[in-house]
């Protein structure tokens, strides 16, 4: 292939990437293999179509093993925490609870019952750690601030 062939197959292959929703910059790197060999065809005039098709896979192949994961984890950052549920978070009990009792407590904008999951009794108005949910209830022990 002449290397212009190869430099305008690597532009494509880079527009291409910008194209497409979340390609996760895998068109990046084999258009960017494209395009150096391209130069290397244009710089090495004497180089058979199957070594640059050989330079081409080992240019893709290396630069996709090699960077694509550091490049796309620096890019995309760190992946946020996502809190899925009460589980660890604290309430305010609005009466005393001895130990295995329920009460009704609101958290999160929404009622539930509460359940005292430890060996002590917690007095009203104490912050209770959630510990735990069994359906749609909250266990809770003593929260021990850190």
């Amino acid at each position: 292939m002449s290397w212009w062939g190869w430099i305008i197959w690597g532009a494509l292959l880079l527009g291409l990437e910008l194209s497409l929703v979340n390609a996760q910059y895998y068109l990046v790197f084999i258009g960017l293999a494209a395009m150096v060999t391209g130069l290397a065809s244009l710089l090495l005039p004497v180089l058979p179509d199957w070594g640059q098709w050989a330079l081409f896979a080992a240019l893709a192949l290396a630069s996709l093993v090699g960077f694509r994961g550091r490049f796309y984890a620096r890019i995309q950052g760190p992946t946020p925490t996502v809190k899925t549920g009460p589980q660890g978070g604290t309430l305010a009990l609005p009466s005393t609870l001895t130990p295995g009792a329920s009460c009704q407590a609101e958290h999160g904008g929404s009622f539930w019952t509460v359940r005292n999951d430890s060996d002590a009794s917690l007095a009203a108005g104490a912050n209770v750690r959630i510990v735990g949910v069994h359906g749609l209830t909250l266990l809770v022990r003593p929260d021990i601030p850190s």
